[in-house]
């Protein structure tokens, strides 16, 4: 179970990730997309530009060579007919649509000519003939919101000035159609930043999960796992192959670090144990036969004495972790009536402390369980509950039960636990307050058996405390062997 919720909350973190500035997939994709607008922003613009400028280039060629054809064509006329009449015939032969001409006399002040269509194109003659000033070569203008290229020239007949001719071409229908293929360009452009965004998203996350996968192993490996912990990856890439392949000697390494500590510890606590056991069975028979004692000796004896029964019983706790981390320990699982185990502790619990344990039991409830380590475990909760709570201070222990679960509570109304103390009291040598480990006798092994014998019998415990108002240990039993792991 508690592995289950470490992996939950290992992919919760993985989620969340995906939406993390400062994660390499979102910082490969910012930068990556970044480029492709900046690509793409940079192909469109130039795009456009050179579209414009053909555009232009077009145009104002065209303008350029009636300009240029202009004044010969009213010599030539001129020869035939009257000079201002060549220059009407003039103008109408070299009009093309959009494109106005007109002619002034030397001082500005006459039209002597000026193309027919005038009053239906793009303004009205009084505005058109307002622009006094115009370019000496074709250029594009923003006159009215109409885009025009204007132009201005001198007309001479016979190497004589008659006045100066005015032109000015209508673009304003191919800038029009010339904006809508920008905009359909940048449209393409945005469309194509989109999907190259979802694709370099995509390929990016399948290219890291890889990663990701160390990353959620790591997450949810546990001491118990680190032999058969492994990870394997047959289509990453050579370099995260290789980092898997590093990672997985790391855990071989921690797996075989990890049993030779516990070998160790329990290699040392059996060895010790036996020879503690009799420097602690001398010390007592001294006590208990010696009558000659003075008071200083017999202190320091009994001194020895309970520091050797409370190493004895160190060894002992630490044997019983090793043998469990090792797989040694050995649960005799069967049907158990916990009503009758709990009388038989609570009885016991009585006898030797002289504390008040209130049984709150309303009906026969059975579960599944090893009885010897049942009763070691409530054994265990009950001292505790004894050193942290005082002489007058109640101790319940109730029983209730659900449809697949038995559930005992031990509870106290002693000093409590802190909030931030609560989620490591059940780790090896951890302790809420150092400074009462020698008045308690404890060290900090006791919460840590319990929950292994606890798990081991296929159930969980949890605790709930407030500093001041005591703690409820709770243990979580199945009644039925079809239910258990």
């Amino acid at each position: 179970m508690q592995r289950l919720t470490k992996l939950g909350e290992g992919l919760y973190q993985l989620k969340q990730r995906h939406f993390d500035v400062s994660s390499l997939q979102f910082r490969l994709t910012a930068e990556i997309v970044l480029l492709s607008i900046l690509g793409l922003s940079g192909v469109a613009a130039w795009t456009s530009w050179k579209m414009q400028q053909l555009l232009i280039t077009t145009h104002t060629q065209r303008v350029e060579y009636i300009a240029t054809r202009f004044p010969r064509d009213v010599e030539l006329y001129s020869e035939m007919l009257p000079i201002e009449t060549g220059l009407q015939k003039t103008i109408d032969n070299v009009t093309i649509p959009g494109l106005v001409i007109w002619v002034k006399s030397k001082d500005g002040k006459r039209v002597l000519a000026q193309s027919t269509t005038m009053y239906a194109t793009f303004m009205t003659t009084d505005e058109l003939m307002s622009i006094a000033e115009m370019p000496l070569k074709p250029q594009v203008y923003l006159v009215n919101q109409r885009y025009l290229i204007l132009y201005q020239g001198w007309v001479n007949v016979k190497g004589k000035q008659l006045g100066k001719v005015y032109m000015a071409q209508d673009i304003t229908k191919d800038q029009q159609q010339l904006m809508d293929a920008i905009r359909g360009l940048a449209a393409v452009c945005i469309g194509s930043t989109v999907l190259t965004m979802a694709a370099i998203a995509a390929r990016i996350r399948r290219s890291l999960r890889p990663l990701q996968d160390m990353s959620q192993l790591a997450r949810s490996i546990s001491a118990e796992d680190l032999t058969n912990a492994q990870l394997s990856l047959s289509h990453a890439p050579s370099e995260v192959k290789e980092l898997a392949q590093t990672f997985n000697m790391m855990l071989s390494r921690l797996s075989e670090a990890w049993n030779q500590q516990h070998q160790f510890v329990s290699n040392v606590s059996h060895e010790l144990r036996t020879p503690l056991t009799v420097v602690l069975g001398y010390l007592q028979s001294v006590l208990r036969r010696s009558t000659n004692l003075s008071d200083h000796q017999r202190e320091a004896l009994e001194t020895a004495a309970a520091e050797a029964d409370r190493t004895v019983r160190l060894l002992q706790d630490l044997l019983d972790l090793a043998r469990a981390d090792n797989g040694y320990t050995h649960y005799q699982m069967e049907p158990l009536m916990l009503n009758d185990l709990l009388e038989e502790v609570a009885g016991m619990a009585t006898k030797f402390s002289g504390r008040v344990i209130q049984l709150k039991i309303a009906e026969p409830v059975e579960a599944i369980g090893d009885h010897d380590r049942l009763r070691q475990v409530l054994i265990n909760l009950l001292d505790n509950a004894m050193k942290y709570s005082t002489f007058h201070q109640p101790i319940e222990l109730s029983l209730e039960q659900t449809d697949q679960q038995a559930i005992i509570q031990i509870r106290d109304y002693g000093v409590g636990i802190p909030l931030q103390d609560q989620s490591r009291i059940f780790e090896r040598f951890y302790r809420v307050d150092e400074g009462r480990a020698h008045s308690t006798g404890g060290h900090g092994l006791g919460l840590a058996i319990v929950k292994t014998l606890v798990e081991g019998m296929g159930g969980s415990i949890t605790v709930r405390s407030k500093p001041g108002e005591g703690s409820e240990f709770e243990i979580t039993l199945l009644k039925t062997f079809s239910n258990l792991r």
